[in-house]
This record gives C-alpha cells, sequence and structure tokens, in this order.
C-alpha cells in the first residue's frame, strides 16, 4: 500500500525495521524473524541498506523474498552513498517490476570498512536529491512497472535530537523541509528516549510548514552493552538521567535492564499514542521478542484494523 493511501486508512502505524543480512544463513534467519511478526500485521516492515558489496544484493533479494512470500509490506532503503545513478535506476526497477510500492531515500552512511571513501562518484550527496529522482523514476520508466499513478511511496529520515552533522537546528529544517517538497510522503525518526524531543521536533516540523506524517522511531533497551552502542551511534542518542537511573539500579541484573528497557519504551508509546503520533516504527535489532511484548502490553491486536480506534486506543 502506498504510504499516502497507508495513512489514510488508518489512525496510527505500527512497524519494524531490520538490518541488512551479512551471509545467506543470516538471511534465511532474517527472514524467519520477520515472518514470526505476521500474526500482528504491522502496518509494513522496512530493510535498511548496505551500500557496497554482497550485503546490497542480499538486502534487494530479501526484500523481494519478503514482499513475494508474505503478506506483509516492505519498504526497503535507498541510500545515496556508494551509487552512480544508472545503479540506483536499476534498483528501482527491480523493485517496481516486484510490486514494491514504498521506498525509505536516505542520504546514508559512508561504509565503516571505507573510511576514506571518495563520495566523488556518487550521483547524489543529498537525500533531498534522491528523492526527487525517485520521484521521477516513474515518467522516466514510462509507467510500465508502477501501476499506481503516484509512483513510489517515498519516506525520509528526521531527527528528534539533531542531527550530527549540522549542528544549526535552523538550517536542519531547512534542510528537511527541502526533502519533503521534493516529493516525500511520510518521516520516520531517529531513536528517541525522551518524547518532549519528539513533540519538540513534530511542533517545529509544522511550524516550518512539513504537513505529511511523522512517525517516530523507537528502539527498546534491552541491554547495558546495547544502551551504550546506541549513545555511540553516528546520530547518537541521548539517554535520560531517570532511565540511567533506573539502569543502574538493576546492577548486574541482565533481566531487570531489559525489563527496565522494555517498560521504558512501553511507557513512551503509551504517551506518543495518547498524543495522537501518526506512527511507531520499531527499530529490532533483528529480534521481535521485545515489540512483541510492548505490542501485548499496550492492548495490540491488529495494526491493520485500527484506523476506527482513534490515536489513544493503542493505533
Amino acid at each position: 500500500m502506498h504510504f499516502s493511501s497507508l495513512f489514510q486508512s488508518r489512525s496510527t502505524t505500527f512497524s519494524f525495521e531490520f538490518f541488512p543480512p551479512k551471509t545467506e544463513k543470516s538471511a534465511a534467519e532474517l527472514f524467519d524473524a520477520v515472518t514470526e511478526l505476521q500474526s500482528l500485521r504491522p502496518s509494513f516492515v522496512s530493510v535498511t541498506y548496505g551500500a557496497g558489496g554482497s550485503t546490497r544484493e542480499l538486502t534487494q533479494d530479501l526484500v523481494i523474498r519478503i514482499r513475494e512470500q508474505t503478506p506483509i509490506e516492505v519498504v526497503p532503503h535507498l541510500t545515496c552513498i556508494w551509487h552512480t545513478e544508472a545503479e540506483i535506476y536499476d534498483i528501482l526497477e527491480r523493485y517496481a517490476e516486484a510490486g514494491i510500492e514504498n521506498i525509505l531515500a536516505l542520504a546514508g552512511d559512508v561504509p565503516r570498512e571505507k573510511p576514506d571513501y571518495d563520495r566523488s562518484r556518487d550521483a547524489f550527496r543529498h537525500a533531498s536529491q534522491l528523492v526527487r529522482f525517485i520521484r521521477q523514476f516513474k515518467d522516466r520508466h514510462g509507467g510500465r512497472s508502477i501501476k499506481d499513478p503516484r509512483g513510489f511511496g517515498i519516506g525520509v529520515a528526521g531527527f528528534p535530537e539533531g542531527h550530527p552533522g549540522c549542528p544549526n537546528r535552523l538550517v536542519e529544517m531547512d534542510y528537511l523541509k527541502a526533502k519533503v517538497d521534493e516529493g516525500a510522503d511520510v518521516i520516520i525518526t531517529q531513536l528517541f528516549f525522551d518524547n518532549r524531543d519528539f513533540y519538540d521536533f513534530r511542533d517545529r516540523c509544522r511550524l516550518a510548514g512539513i504537513k505529511i506524517p511523522i512517525i517516530a522511531g523507537m528502539m527498546p533497551i534491552t541491554s547495558v552493552g546495547g544502551m551504550r552502542r546506541m549513545a555511540e551511534m553516528a546520530a547518537g542518542a541521548r539517554i535520560p538521567a531517570a532511565l540511567l537511573k533506573a539502569v543502574g539500579r538493576c546492577g548486574d541484573d541482565a533481566d531487570a535492564v531489559r525489563r527496565v528497557g522494555v517498560h521504558w519504551a512501553t511507557e513512551q508509546c503509551r504517551d506518543l499514542l495518547d498524543h495522537d503520533v501518526a506512527g511507531i516504527h520499531f527499530y529490532t535489532l533483528n529480534k521481535s521478542t521485545a515489540t512483541r511484548e510492548i505490542y501485548a502490553t499496550l492492548g495490540v491486536k491488529d495494526s491493520l484494523a485500527l484506523g476506527g480506534l482513534g490515536a489513544s486506543g493503542a493505533r
């Protein structure tokens, strides 16, 4: 279902994100993890993208397998990094022919194994340029594969705590507005642990004239090590003092840390639903257990049947 239609048919969406497999075996395991979510009937799942090497092909193969072998709507990521215009066209062509309706368009990060990568070969430097290219794809393609007259639905990234590459928050909003003006249909945010950051970001988007749906990105903490990795991520993650205190009280009890993290994320989701969030997107780390627990606590039975409940009715 095209992003535009998705938000017309329900009050809130629930979705999940998986990162790309590195081997054929891990691809099969990841497919199994995705299929475990079928009973939850998520609005969609997204698959992140490794720009270079074999990971690229494994990601595309997994996306198409999900599309062809499950009833789950799948949204592949696509980045500017490591791509010529012709390569991006070919990827879009393959997705269109497979019936993929939506793309998440991102600037992308330089692969860790290639820190000195020269971006001069990349067709696009900014996500807004990639959004424009995807929006124009149907016209270039002649409409042979994309059935929807609107072309691909396009999602882009938002950063409630600020983008690490743009310390000027006013300029950052200009960049986001540029992506929207080029044709983005929805914004999916980076993870955050304080809902006030999200509400402020949402308000600033509205002040900037950004009126498309904004989906909140959630990642429950399940270990102390995981929490530290979140804080070290390229986009950063501000861990509130209250959450640090709660984790600290757990000492060396790993199960207790996990319960605290899941409870914190559940309360975030409950509050977001009470404040009319357009959607909640779970960064799963390729595991579905924690998000299943959150679903159960929120009382969500079927995200595809929640259109008439209202946002405070557990989307």
